[in-house]
Order: structure tokens, then sequence, then C-alpha cells
């Protein structure tokens, strides 16, 4: 019996050449273009490419520009020069392209430029255009007749002049697409590059958690005439595509609307509407619509990202200062708690062991603190140097200085080496010091007690190179590179025997940076000490090198006769510790816990000096301080912030609202002593707390 029925024959599979000399890229290639379930062939060579062409026809090739016979571009250049392969779509896979070279590109024919490594997605989409524009010739070539050879050719040309259109503007909207990371800016550029390539009218909403519509842009903007544009079928068909994120063609009256999802591997993000007459949405154009919607998905994704990353940043660095604040608050009283005892007369032998560790550790965690927090500014490039002229001797001088008491604890030496020469440069003396008391302090924490320091500056040809090398724990060649990252330390065991945070080099880094220069370091392995090296721009003076300076002690200051004192710390013990240590020095002090009551005691009290903690509740010491200026009482008064927040917008706050010095805390207690001596002269001088 013979069957009626007839069986719908299978497309012929189309070739597609892949043109690379790496056989990875052909791997890749392979894969992503699997799924269209057509012929791939292989080239490792612009040679073995053009004897393909000569034996086989193409729906598209896909060519590398760099190739080490012949490039990309030579190759374009014969494949065009044969008549058989003069209209094969060529898109060039590179990953660089520059304008010279894409103008070259495009004059041989190319259609595309793919950036590498691909996007399966991207790629997929474009070959299957060719694909289906090589078998729509095809078809049309086995169909025609003789007769119909110059219009069938004048269509194929029309169809790659439309195909080459259609990439040139999925071209033009990743370039614009890519150009800001703002998503209101992409958004903005996403309906503006569908109208009116894709439609008439473009709407992008934005759903929230519940399912509705927490943003929705359009554009053109509705005028007053057109009524509702955003209707209730639309709105219905869109929850369709949001639910389900599929692509869904609505019709709306005499109107019909292309929705397609915005995704982010399994999340919806949103939904594009594209609205025009059914009549232009031919398949062609619905495979444009998809192609530009999964760019624009990518785009608003990164955008999200982005936007989420800054948020994070944002949280961070607020995290960071109120966690100053909170560390620093009980570090005061620990502090002063600690001056009061070294006012005692006399004290067993074991308090004044366990008083010297608890100023010792209290020292510690504010440096710690410090060090935490101009790392999170310098990152955020909120940090500025104030460079001046300096002399080397006066530079190592305050840095030996400053770890002089470190050094002494574990009976170290360190041997200073200068050269004969007067070395003058341009730099913030107090961050240059914070460099070499790093490098000092860590070579003295990774040294065994009883060793040797050694710092050495040589200059030479306009550079000063300060070296600091230690007889200590040394450093794996493989940690080396990885030295001055944040947070980065060799000793990750969990005894953690030497402590720290792991961010002090990466301190040193970058302001040694900020000031024009280098940092590297070097060791010969481990229990062979390390070397750490300062490079920065210098130059000889004409001036002798001036001798290193004399430390002089100022004497304590004298007790004041009555001076009276208001303290305003909503922390008790802040507030009480500091109260007992000024009244032993003899003032006479009151204490209030919140702003209306420091107005209050002002006005009866009439202190001299304002110690004005700033993160107070209700009335927060900015508002405190103007409060103070305004009343007669204590207009005059020395107002001194002492506080948890020490970045640049609080100081500046501070100034704006009358304070005459910003001290943060734990404060160094000789130097507010000295400020409270004598208000008037402390006023005079300028005194960066």
């Amino acid at each position: 019996m013979t069957s009626t029925a007839t069986t719908q024959e299978a497309p012929e599979k189309v070739n597609i050449l892949v043109v690379d000399d790496l056989p990875e890229k052909h791997v890749v290639f392979r894969t992503v273009l699997d799924e269209l379930d057509q012929n791939i062939v292989s080239a490792r060579s612009g040679q073995e490419a053009l004897k393909y062409i000569l034996e086989m026809e193409f729906a598209v090739i896909l060519l590398d520009v760099n190739m080490p016979d012949i490039d990309g571009l030579e190759t374009a250049s014969l494949i065009r020069q044969y008549k058989k392969s003069a209209q094969t779509p060529i898109v060039f896979i590179t990953a660089y392209v520059d304008e010279l070279q894409a103008r070259r590109g495009y004059a041989l024919g190319a259609v595309d430029y793919i950036p590498s490594p691909v996007v399966p997605e991207v790629l997929r989409s474009k070959v299957r255009v060719f694909v289906e524009l090589f078998r729509m010739n095809r078809q049309l070539q086995k169909q025609a007749v003789q007769r119909e050879a110059l219009a069938r050719s004048e269509a194929a040309r029309a169809a790659a002049e439309e195909a080459i259109r259609r990439a040139d503007f999925l071209a033009e909207a990743s370039q614009v697409l890519s150009k800001s990371l703002n998503l209101d800016d992409t958004i903005a550029a996403v309906l503006s590059l569908s109208v009116p390539m894709l439609c008439d009218r473009a709407i992008l909403g934005i759903p929230d958690s519940e399912g509705g519509v927490r943003r929705l842009e359009m554009h053109p903007a509705p005028r007053a005439d057109d009524g509702e544009v955003f209707t209730a079928e639309l709105r219905s068909a869109a929850d369709q595509v949001i639910r389900h994120k599929q692509f869904n063609l609505a019709r709306l009256g005499n109107r019909v609307a292309a929705i397609c999802p915005l995704t982010a591997g399994d999340e919806i993000r949103g939904a594009l509407a594209l609205l025009a007459d059914a009549s232009q949405f031919d398949s062609a154009r619905i495979a444009l619509i998809r192609e530009f919607a999964s760019r624009a998905s990518i785009a608003m994704e990164n955008a999200r990202l982005y936007s989420a990353v800054q948020e994070a940043d944002r949280r961070k660095n607020e995290f960071l200062a109120m966690l100053a604040h909170e560390l620093r608050n009980p570090l005061a009283p620990i502090r002063n708690a600690v001056h009061i005892l070294a006012s005692a007369q006399a004290l067993p032998p074991k308090l004044e062991w366990a008083r010297d560790v608890i100023g010792r550790q209290a020292d510690h965690m504010s440096r710690l603190i410090d060090d935490l927090l101009d790392v999170s500014r310098i990152v955020q490039g909120k940090v500025a140097v104030k460079p001046e002229k300096l002399q080397l001797t006066t530079l190592i001088e305050r840095s030996v200085e400053a770890s002089a008491p470190r050094l002494g604890q574990r009976e170290q030496v360190l041997d200073v080496v200068l050269p004969k020469e007067c070395v003058e440069f341009e730099g913030d003396s107090v961050r240059l010091s914070q460099v070499l008391s790093n490098l000092i302090n860590n070579a003295c924490k990774f040294s065994p007690a009883g060793s040797r320091i050694r710092l050495e500056a040589k200059y030479a040809d306009g550079e000063l190179q300060i070296a600091v090398k230690d007889e200590g724990a040394g450093i794996e060649a493989e940690f080396l590179p990885r030295m001055f990252d944040l947070f980065a330390q060799a000793d990750q065991s969990l005894d953690r025997s030497q402590g720290g945070l792991g961010i002090g080099l990466t301190l040193v880094k970058h302001l040694v940076e900020l000031h024009g220069g280098r940092v590297w370091a070097s060791s010969e392995g481990l229990g062979k000490g390390a070397e750490v090296t300062i490079a920065l721009p210098a130059h000889v003076g004409t001036q002798a090198p001036a001798p290193l300076p004399t430390v002089t002690h100022k004497p304590a200051p004298a007790k004041a006769a009555a001076s009276r004192i208001l303290v305003v710390d909503d922390l008790h013990a802040s507030a009480e510790t500091l109260m007992t240590l000024l009244e032993m020095e003899g003032f006479q002090v009151r204490v209030a816990h919140e702003g209306q009551e420091a107005l209050a005691i002002a006005r009866e009290f009439m202190p001299h000096v304002v110690l004005l903690d700033i993160g107070l509740p209700g009335m927060n010491g900015f508002e405190v301080a103007h409060g103070l200026r305004s009343l007669p009482e204590s207009r005059d008064a020395l107002l001194i912030a002492l506080t948890g927040y020490g970045e640049a917008e609080s100081r500046t706050r501070s100034a704006q609202a009358g304070f005459d010095f910003h001290m943060v805390k734990p404060a160094d207690v000789n130097l507010l002593l000295t400020m409270l001596a004598d208000p008037q002269e402390a006023r005079k001088s300028v005194v960066t707390a």
C-alpha cells in the first residue's frame, strides 16, 4: 500500500567557516554553535581558509583578526577576490579593535566585530541570522529560473544590506549601552535606541518584590491627547511575560506589542514592551528585538550590580566611621584611667605593671583604628598630602623618635646610615614619618628581641632610596608580590603570633605613591630577614645637612587656678574619668550628658573651656557648639571637640560649628593639659590633634 502522507524534509545543513589559529578557540566555537545543528568547518590559517572557500560555500565566516601567517584583514581581502565568496558575510572576532582597523574591516565587507571572549547568546544569534539568510538565498536559487537571476541577486543584496544594517544597529546598541553604568542612563539609552528602529513607542517596566510595577519609563513621553498608553491589556500581557520569562506578541486593538523579558540568569529584572503596527513585526524584526533585549538585559544588570557595589562601598565607609567612633569611645576612659593611675604617688609593682600593659594596649588599638581608616580614605581618594620642603635628616629624626619606645621595649638596636649630602625633597612630613615609622615598627615586630635593625638612605640620579632591613623571620618568595595587598599576611596560622590587620604595608604603598614614589620588598627566604625600600624624587640641597634636632621636653603645665571646664559626653565612663583627671590637675569641672543639659549648665557655670563630644543624643555636638557660641556666658570659651569621629568631613564641620580644636579620642592627655593650662595661648598656636 502506498501512503499519500508526505513528511517535511529537514532543512539542509549549511556550512559555517571558523578561522582561528588557536585549537581551543575552535572547541569553544563548536560548543557555542552546536545548538544551530549546522556544519562547522575549522581552518587554522588564512591559507587553509582559502582552500575551503574554493571547495565549499559558507553561510558566514567567523574570522580571527590576529593570525600568525596572514592576518584576518588580509585573509578577508583575499576572500573578497573570489567571486564565489565575494558576498559571504564576514564577522571579525577580536579582543580589541581601534577605529582605523574597524574602518578597514568594514571596507572589506565585514558585517560586524564580535569582542573576544564571545558571549554565546550573541554569537549564536548573529550566526543564526546569517544561516537563515543563506538558506533563503539557497532556496531562491533552487526555485528561480535563469530569467529571474537579476531579481534574485537584487533580493540577496537587499537582504544582506538589511542584515548589515541590523548588525550595525546591534553594534551601535552595544557601544551606547556600555558607555555608562548608571541605571537611569542605561534605561534612557534602551528606550531611545528602540525608537524608531524597532517600534513607534517603547515602555520599560521594572517590577517590585511583590509583582507590582516599581518603575515605569516610556519613550516618547505620552502627550495629553494620547490617552492611556500603559493599558490594562498591556499590563496583563507584561505580567504574563514577567511571570513566565518568555517573549510574547500581544495584540492591542489595531497595534501589536512585542514584549521581551529582561533577565539576569534566572532572575527577572523587568520587561521591555515595543509598540508598533503588526506589519512591522516580521520574523527578522522579532529576531533583532530578541537580540537587542538580550543586550539591554546585560547592560541593565551591569548597571544594577555597579549601583549595588557603590551602595555597599558607601555603607562600608559609613560602618568604618561608626566603628572607629564606637571603638574610640571606650579607649578614652581607659587612657584617662591610665593617666590617673600614673599620677598616683606610689603603686604596688603589680599594679604598675598592669597600668603599663593597659596603656600600651590602648595605644596599640588606637593605632590600628587610625591605620584602618587611613587605608579606607586612601582607597577612596580622600587623602591629600600637604607637601613642604623637607630635609632627610629631619624626616629620619621624627620617624626614629616615634619608633624609639617600641625598640626600647624589645631591646633592639637601630643603626641609621645617611648620605653625606644634604638631601632635600617635597613631601608631607606627617605622612612620610608615618611611612618610615610603620616600616621600623614592622621590622621591630618581626625581629627577635636584642636584634639589630638597619635604616640606610642613599641618593643617586634624582632619587632618594630609604631601606629598612631586619634580622627577623624573612618572607617566602611566593608571598613577596602580595606583600602590599590589603589585609595580606604571610602568617595565616590560627595562633597569629604577630597580630596586626595586614594593612600597614598597604598604607605605606599608597602614601609613597601619593608622593610620586615607589616601594618594594626583598628577602632571601624564611629566617633570613627582610628589606623594604621606598624611593622618592629628591635633589641635593645647597645648604649643609641640618643636625638631628635635640628632643626637648616641655615642663608639665602648671595647675590652673580654679579654671572652669565643662565636659559634655553621653558616655558616662568617659565623662567621669576625664572629670577625675581634670580635678586632680586642679580644675573645677562640671559634667553634662546631653545638649540641653550642657546649655543649661553653661549659663550658670560660665566655663572657660568646653570639652564637647559630637555624637550626642538629641542635639548633636555641632548644634550644641552653635548654642554655646550664642550664649554670652560661653561665647569666648575655648571649645574643643573631643570625639571618636576623626574623618575630614567631621573636622570641617567642627570648624564651621565654632570649635577651636578637633581632637580624636583617645586624646593625648599631655597635649590636652597643655592647652587647658593656657587657653589663650592655645588659640594662637596651630594644633592638629
